[in-house]
């Protein structure tokens, strides 16, 4: 296989080898591709008529009348005596036939050639290597098509070949490759998503390849797909391919500053599908054991505990599921959230909740937590200030742009030269654009925010306050005191 299939992951080569495609093309037999493809296979081509008319060679036709019968054993033979023929007629074929309709037929028998023997896939790299032309072009170019089958069958045979060859696809190859599958994620109702996601459930499981799909935005992309309304079927291959990224520690170590547990701790609190909450359970138990600093470990338990994930825990606790690997899963981290909040310190919880980038008016923006931690703000390069100003940019929700716009006014507030730094980071000018906004509730934040950042001088204006409070008091005394005397 190309690649690294997981590392040194033993679980992972484990469960993956029990994972069989063949198992795996069952469950999808009633995708869009699958149920074409039963359809086309029944539609012969008269391969006479292409070689009247001139359009394919007399070797070629040979080979195609010879190769397209349904006596398997005659095709065995046929691949074992002539696998340089075998290439080069498909090739020649899927080079140089327009018809859609016949295009579609021979993407066909090619896929399940190799679906019969995936050892097959060498006879695409032994002809490319002998006759030293690119191996990956031919099938590239097809995914320029118009037609939806065709471009998708040619995706998988790519999967296919990129995954069971002894030979890992190349750099350039395999961008694009990648670029076009998360493309048609994007795509808007794609009828052949279940497909997409199929090929990179195959693609992902190669460590190499992983870091060529990230390289590409595609941790952002399976998310934001999640994050919208997709079936039940979609969003488990797309978790699935989450959860074969998490098993490389270093994007486990990642994995959530793209926002990964808020989005399936929701859909978690959704799902109704068993196969849908296991698989989420396996990445969350990933992004706890993967990681090999425990502080990110550690981060990534308190942000699972603020997206409500140990309610959901107890309510799976409650229902006695049958499945080992969900009881498993939920003993497991059960344990490690509960004890990360008795270690929690206010501050970690409000790190994690900025990150997060789900702000809301939890205890940790009590005005206490603000004497006290204001000045860590300034940590690891004012990390936590660029998210809350870059929250404040980028937001479109209410509660995030009033809660951020309050932290940011005590920060200034507990900090001598948080007006300073918040004026430097572009902050002040963005809470200012907020007096503006729609909403009450964050025009009054605003506001407040914008009061403290023209404060020059807070342990001044407190002693004012003072003295202007004392002087009241002595005039309502003097007052009394006059009245009395009158």
């Amino acid at each position: 296989m190309a690649g690294n299939l997981a590392g040194a992951d033993p679980k992972f080569k484990e469960i993956i080898t029990s994972l069989d495609d063949d198992k795996i093309d069952m469950l999808a037999a009633t995708s869009v591709l699958q149920q074409k493809a039963t359809d086309i296979r029944n539609q012969k081509v008269n391969w006479q008529s292409y070689f009247q008319s001139q359009m394919i060679s007399q070797e070629d036709f040979n080979f195609i009348v010879a190769f397209d019968v349904n006596d398997s054993q005659n095709k065995v033979a046929l691949l074992r005596r002539d696998r340089t023929q075998a290439a080069q007629t498909l090739l020649n074929l899927l080079g140089h036939v327009s018809k859609d309709q016949t295009l579609q037929y021979i993407l066909v028998l090619v896929d399940d050639m190799l679906q019969e023997d995936r050892s097959r896939v060498e006879i695409f790299h032994e002809y490319a290597t002998l006759r030293k032309e690119p191996m990956w072009a031919p099938f590239l170019n097809l995914l320029n098509r118009q037609d939806g089958f065709i471009t998708n069958m040619t995706s998988r045979i790519i999967a296919k070949i990129a995954c069971w060859s002894h030979t890992p696809m190349e750099r350039s190859d395999l961008h694009f490759y990648l670029t076009w599958l998360k493309d048609q994620l994007k795509s808007q109702n794609n009828e052949y998503i279940q497909s997409v996601a199929r090929c990179l459930q195959m693609m992902l499981r190669i460590d190499d390849y992983r870091f060529a799909f990230v390289s590409v935005d595609g941790i952002s992309t399976l998310l934001s797909v999640l994050a919208g309304r997709v079936n039940f079927q979609v969003q488990y291959q797309l978790i699935f391919c989450l959860w074969v990224l998490t098993f490389n520690p270093l994007l486990a170590e990642k994995m959530n500053k793209f926002n990964v547990i808020p989005i399936l701790a929701d859909i978690l609190s959704d799902s109704v599908k068993e196969k849908v909450t296991r698989i989420i359970l396996a990445v969350f138990r990933n992004l706890i054991e993967k990681p090999e600093d425990a502080q990110v470990a550690k981060e990534h338990c308190i942000s699972m505990v603020q997206s409500k994930v140990l309610k959901q825990l107890q309510i799976l606790e409650q229902r006695k599921c049958d499945d080992e690997d969900i009881t498993a899963d939920v003993e497991f981290l059960s344990e490690k959230l509960h004890s990360s909040v008795q270690d929690l310190s206010s501050f970690d919880e409000y790190a994690t909740e900025v990150k997060s980038g789900r702000l809301e008016w939890s205890p940790v923006h009590k005005s206490k937590f603000w004497r006290e931690n204001a000045q860590r703000l300034n940590e690891k390069n004012y990390e936590l200030l660029r998210i809350l100003i870059h929250l404040l940019e980028t937001s479109k929700d209410p509660l995030v742009l009033s809660v951020a716009s309050f932290d940011i006014g005590e920060y200034v507030r507990h900090y001598p030269r948080g007006k300073h730094v918040i004026e430097q980071l572009g902050g002040k000018t963005l809470v200012m654009q907020l007096l503006g906004h729609e909403d009450p509730n964050v025009r009054y934040e605003a506001l407040l925010a914008v009061q403290k950042l023209m404060v020059h001088n807070w342990e001044y204006l407190g002693r004012q306050l003072e003295q202007d409070t004392g002087a009241d008091k002595g005039v309502s005394k003097g007052g009394s005191q006059v009245a009395g005397k009158a």
